[in-house]
């Protein structure tokens, strides 16, 4: 069975006050044309749909045209789940009438922690398990009946897909659809943090014994700790850290049960070192307990991964040199209208320097100068301040204040603030 996986479309993004969405259009009728020639038993979009809780209307009207041309023009069903810049109740609404349709949209937890979407084809059967981004908080609400500690992401994730590979039946082929952050995974700057103030990783472990798990909210296309796990990477390059990324959509194939041997989702030795997850009765799972290896995969089938780049409306690059320089080398260039950053190293005072190379490269949108940073590699105070995390400032104006460090308590306390305001910001 094939499966067109992708994730963090963002779309609504503003990339240093330019509106995106011509080029998400652009790289979007692509993707559609890709759809039509893979004939996917499914669409998986993994969060990150929009870039913030109430998306521009040109946004919105993009995904409708997009969604409507796959489900309806190609009958191709999709299944998309809310990431955490996305508001899970406006995603999410009208998706018990659209799954009909065979739009399946998981925006707020599903009672029971995941959406379910059978399929099959000549091989047998195949259950995709959609879990959308949610708070620990909302998780332990979700699922108040088991009796297990959910106070953090690691623990939340452990209960839900404890829950989703108990509701699998046996011999099933089963592939589930998240947004996390898989400890261990490259991350880029234009992601926002998973949580704020606090832990928000989750190890490869939770993920044991689906055949395939097709993640969201890291924007590298990349396995997350077993080639079986596996993040798409966001649609577009959304930052000028990520200019060396190429950015694709993975075709994911999922062979017949049993012809993948006894592989087990993760890798042995970290799945090992972190533990599993001890069976409670009826199926379920303890969140967060210690010692034993992850099951394997009930079906235990081949999956073979293919990634296909997209080409974007305009590239992200960085041009490199003095002002001078690079100014006598643009007449040479052909795409002088890519997105660009320009890494001035000159040593002296320049005047209008983004001025002037607007005039040369039209989309020149930041400046950087290498001279800011100190001999060690550290980056000067200014900018240290600029990169650090909420939780990084309250911690040293703590300190300043105090003369005393931070306690964890404290620590998870205002954690737990930041949490919150985060969750009125994506309902906002």
């Amino acid at each position: 069975m094939r499966f067109v996986h992708t994730a963090d479309w963002h779309l609504g993004r503003l990339f240093h006050s330019v509106h995106l969405t011509d080029d998400q259009r652009y790289v979007l009728d692509q993707f559609v044309d890709l759809v039509a020639d893979v004939r996917p038993a499914a669409v998986l979009v993994a969060g990150d749909v929009y870039d913030r809780g109430v998306p521009p209307p040109e946004a919105v009207e993009l995904l409708n045209d997009v969604l409507e041309r796959i489900v309806r023009g190609l009958g191709v069903p999709v299944v998309m789940i809310a990431g955490n810049h996305d508001s899970p109740t406006r995603l999410g609404f009208g998706s018990r009438l659209l799954s009909a349709e065979g739009l399946h949209i998981a925006g707020c937890l599903p009672p029971n922690g995941a959406l379910a979407v059978p399929l099959a084809d000549d091989d047998g059967p195949l259950l995709v398990q959609a879990v959308p981004y949610a708070d620990p908080i909302v998780v332990r609400d979700v699922l108040a009946e088991l009796d297990v500690p959910i106070q953090t992401h690691e623990q939340a994730m452990r209960a839900l897909t404890a829950r989703a590979r108990a509701a699998t039946p046996p011999g099933t082929r089963t592939l589930l659809v998240g947004h996390a952050f898989v400890a261990g995974a490259e991350v880029s700057d234009s992601e926002r943090p998973i949580t704020v103030g606090g832990a928000g990783t989750v190890p490869v472990s939770v993920f044991a014994g689906f055949d395939y798990v097709a993640l969201g909210h890291l924007h590298r296309p990349q396995a997350a700790g077993a080639e079986r796990v596996r993040y798409a990477g966001s649609l577009l390059t959304y930052s000028f850290n990520e200019v060396a990324q190429r950015k694709s959509v993975s075709i994911v194939e999922i062979g017949a049960p049993g012809s993948g041997g006894t592989e087990a989702t993760g890798d042995a030795a970290g799945e090992a070192a972190a533990g599993g997850e001890a069976a409670a009765e009826g199926g379920e799972a303890a969140a967060g307990e210690a010692g034993g290896k992850p099951p394997a995969s009930p079906a235990a089938a081949r999956v073979t991964v293919e990634l296909v780049e997209l080409r974007p409306r305009r590239r992200v690059r960085i041009v490199e040199g003095t002002l001078h320089d690079i100014l006598e080398r643009a007449p040479a260039e052909e795409a002088r209208d890519d997105y660009v950053c320009a890494r001035l190293l000159d040593k002296g005072a320049l005047l209008n320097a983004m001025g002037q190379l607007q005039q040369a490269y039209p989309n020149c949108l930041h400046l950087e100068f290498p001279r800011l940073e100190l001999t060690d590699g550290r980056s000067s105070a200014l900018v240290d301040r600029v990169t650090r995390s909420e939780g990084e400032h309250f911690a040293r104006f703590f300190h300043e204040v105090t003369d005393d460090q931070l306690s964890a308590d404290e620590s998870a306390a205002f954690g737990a603030v930041l949490e919150r305001l985060e969750r009125r910001w994506r309902e906002s």
